[in-house]
């Protein structure tokens, strides 16, 4: 039995379908965890990705090879 690292929820999860990289939510708190280690389970929340963050970084590099 595996619990929410967010909400402490049990995931109900069948540790012989998971594999590493994979992901999973939680029904409760709706938060997806990427299966870092299956046995035994691990699970870190998946950053979002963030489209903003990622034009503001395209644009501080394109600044700097100004100089």
């Amino acid at each position: 039995m595996a619990l929410c690292p967010e909400c402490e929820t049990d995931l109900d999860l069948d540790e012989d379908e998971l594999e590493e990289g994979g992901i999973v939510s939680c029904p409760e708190c709706g938060t997806d965890f990427e299966v870092v280690t299956v046995s035994p389970l691990e699970l870190n929340p998946v950053e979002e990705y963030d489209e903003d963050e990622d034009e503001e970084a395209s644009d501080e590099e394109d600044e700097e090879s100004d100089y």
